[in-house]
């Protein structure tokens, strides 16, 4: 791992990684930046190596393939996201771009971040901004789900859950082959619903300062990337998992924050409920990064610190690798509803109220599975 994080490293400071490796390990090396959808980045710290030490030739252009490839879907997404800009601007609303090519435009090579869908938020709040999806033709009506079809029954159930997310809508529509959600809501939620509703309101005001950027899109502040990216991280640790990818990109957000913006940043972390996430995660970024103390928005804490590395380390992406992840629909639910308590010691509160609010969605969403004329949990899971 010391190696596979000297790259990362690398990679953000443009330095020579100080590691080496055996040329029979650069395989496993490879298959983990897969997994951890870094291939781009680790590639940019190999091509700073000596030659002598770079990976075996066909591993090095497989790389390399997969890096250009990398570079031209980042260039399709801005694409995509100044294109969606001008859509909504045409109608008279306002958007962001959230995370994704937000992020990517901050790296030190803005084509070499892994990238998936575009979120992007658009003013008005939830009715208008559905009214607005379904009046361009972008969001079908709540699908109404037939008793006797048996071989459609997971897609529109997952159409009816679509319109049920607390934050955005799920485009069924792609735009050159990339998915899109729109945000009515700048995030989704910490587990404690107290603390949510005062980060609800501070990220509802400060998307208010967006910036145009040369890429053709709008982006928020820093200071609020910071916290809203801090909550995305917050809320998949706590419900699946969370992999490196994230944890660059939070890296990169602090590079490029002021000190006046970490500083206010810092002073709500408690009012929010993600002040031990945000420890953890200052202490992984100082042992990967070797972040600046300056640049941290609170006191490193490296007990919990080292729980969060182990559960990035393992897990994957969004934890899709975990062991978990490799066993049947109910074993992977059971483990879903019950992975709170495993992270108990990590924050009591937000484990308290993650565990109350997986049983109550899972209620919720009873009547939608029994009309979908099958009460599984796999479809649940989905």
């Amino acid at each position: 791992m010391n190696m596979f994080f000297s790259l990362l490293r690398s990679a953000m400071t443009k330095s020579v990684p100080d590691c080496p490796i055996s040329p029979e390990k650069w395989g496993n090396v490879y298959s983990y930046a897969v997994q951890q959808r870094v291939v781009g980045l680790e590639f940019q710290g190999i091509r700073l190596l000596p030659a002598s030490d770079r990976p075996p030739r066909p591993l090095f252009l497989k790389w390399a393939c997969a890096t250009e490839t990398i570079q031209g879907q980042n260039q399709l997404l801005n694409g995509v996201a100044a294109r969606l800009t001008e859509m909504f601007a045409a109608e008279g609303f306002r958007s962001a771009i959230l995370k994704g090519p937000a992020n990517a435009r901050l790296y030190p090579d803005p084509f070499v971040r892994q990238c998936g869908d575009i979120d992007i938020w658009v003013e008005g709040g939830r009715q208008k901004v559905l009214d607005l999806l379904k009046r361009m033709g972008l969001l079908e009506d709540f699908p109404k789900i037939s008793w006797f079809d048996y071989k459609t029954y997971r897609k529109e159930l997952h159409k009816c859950l679509t319109h049920f997310s607390p934050h955005h809508f799920h485009l069924h529509q792609k735009f050159d082959g990339v998915a899109v959600e729109v945000h009515y809501r700048p995030a989704s939620s910490v587990f404690n619903p107290f603390a949510n509703r005062r980060l609800q309101r501070y990220l509802e005001n400060e998307i208010k300062n967006i910036e145009l950027v040369p890429e053709g899109f709008y982006v928020p502040s820093v200071k609020f990337a910071l916290v809203m990216q801090l909550e995305h991280i917050h809320r998949h640790f706590f419900e699946s998992g969370i992999g490196l990818k994230h944890l660059v990109d939070y890296y990169v957000l602090l590079q490029n924050a002021s000190e006046s913006e970490c500083a206010e940043v810092s002073s709500v972390l408690r009012r929010f409920g993600v002040y031990r996430t945000a420890s953890a995660l200052m202490w992984v970024l100082e042992y990967i990064f070797k972040l600046d103390a300056q640049k941290m928005i609170c006191e490193p804490n490296r007990k919990l610190g080292m729980i969060f590395l182990q559960e990035v380390v393992k897990g994957g992406a969004f934890g899709s690798f975990a062991p978990r992840q490799k066993r049947n629909a109910f074993i992977r639910w059971f483990a879903r509803m019950h992975r709170p308590l495993q992270l108990f010691m990590f924050d009591p509160i937000e484990v308290f109220w993650s565990f109350i609010n997986n049983w109550v969605e899972f209620v919720h969403l009873i009547p939608i599975r029994l009309k979908a004329r099958k009460f599984s949990l796999k479809a649940y899971w989905s």
